[in-house]
């Protein structure tokens, strides 16, 4: 197994540079695994793939505004600074560009023009992958300072920042969306709900992986980096209901898999148990899914460690299959792109 396995050309147009005008009306490219076809649809078909007593597990990690920019005090030069993941009060892993220059002991003054208020972060240590250990002077206004960040692929202003939001998005951590997420209405939710799909909503902050392709050869020697990911009892113990009724555990995008994949191997059991703490699973080809019965997940990057997931479950070639007809069909791609039901 090599990273260039999970290569693809994707002709820069297909990049979807801003949402669709209505969350539901994205196209919806339904993989069955069974007898390897492939059906075009829209988004708003997925209740005519869903049952009564299926269960659906989303992420909930709200996107935080991530992106600040600031100032060197030493030499005045610009500095953007990226939040990933909180470590303590007022102490944040980062990536901060131009970041060579950018060692140990040196301050970075943030300020917001319409208040007039003012923040420094100091680097107080570096940590894997070319990454900044940040310690800001006022946790409170840390966020208050900060712009959404949408992934570097995407070149176009969007005018609302809730359209990177899932409509359920609720506890703030993440430095990118789980972008299945993104097609689902209040509307569809509802419907749903009335036919007898369970929704259940668990959390897992989005972090540096998101923002990171494999470089490695072998992509087993890839470094996964953790995300601090939530799953309560009453949500275990209803997925543990489902599996042991066999009703089909369906889960929304690659980041409720790594959850709910990473508790069960937690718990030490062959099934799943609450779980609260970093996540650092690594699907690759070869894995086996203990809670995963059907995904929905968006189209990923080449070389990515999304695309291996997928490609985990449901076949490298049928992956590279279903990519290419996306591709010639037009799909588009990556966050604010279409979906995929993998069953």
């Amino acid at each position: 197994m090599n990273t260039s396995d999970f290569d693809y050309h994707l002709p820069p147009e297909l990049i979807a540079q801003t949402p669709i005008e209505t969350r539901d009306q994205s196209r919806l490219l339904v993989l069955n695994r069974q007898d390897r076809t492939l059906e075009h649809r829209l988004f708003t078909d997925i209740t005519e793939y869903l049952n009564a007593g299926d269960v659906l597990v989303f992420n909930n990690s709200r996107v935080i505004p991530a992106r600040l920019k600031g100032t060197r005090v030493d030499t005045g030069g610009s500095v953007e600074i990226l939040l990933l993941r909180k470590l303590d009060n007022g102490t944040w892993q980062t990536l901060v560009k131009p970041g060579k220059r950018v060692r140990q002991g040196t301050v970075i003054e943030i300020s917001n023009t319409d208040s007039g208020k003012k923040m420094t972060g100091e680097v107080v240590d570096y940590s894997n992958g070319g990454t900044r250990i940040l310690k800001f002077s006022d946790e409170n206004l840390l966020l208050e300072f900060g712009d959404v960040p949408l992934p570097p692929y995407i070149h176009t202003h969007l005018d609302d920042p809730e359209r990177y939001q899932t409509v359920y998005a609720e506890p703030e951590g993440s430095a990118a969306a789980p972008t299945a997420g993104l097609h689902f209405t209040p509307e569809l939710l509802q419907e749903l709900l009335d036919k007898g799909v369970k929704c259940l909503f668990t959390t897992l902050h989005i972090g540096l992986d998101t923002f990171r392709p494999v470089k490695e050869v072998d992509p087993q020697e890839h470094l996964i980096h953790s995300e601090y990911g939530i799953l309560d009892a009453q949500t275990a113990l209803e997925i543990r209901k489902a599996k042991n009724d066999g009703r089909r555990i369906i889960c929304v995008g690659t980041t409720s898999v790594r959850l709910v994949e990473a508790a069960v191997q937690n718990s030490g059991e062959n099934t799943i148990q609450p779980y609260e703490g970093w996540v650092d699973l690594y699907i690759l080809p070869g894995y086996q899914f203990r809670i995963t019965d059907a995904m929905i997940t968006n189209f990923h990057l080449p070389r990515s460690t999304l695309i291996m997931m997928v490609s985990a479950f449901a076949g490298t070639e049928y992956i590279k299959k279903a990519y290419r007809e996306a591709v010639e069909s037009k799909y588009r791609f990556y966050s604010f792109g279409d979906a995929m039901l993998i069953l």
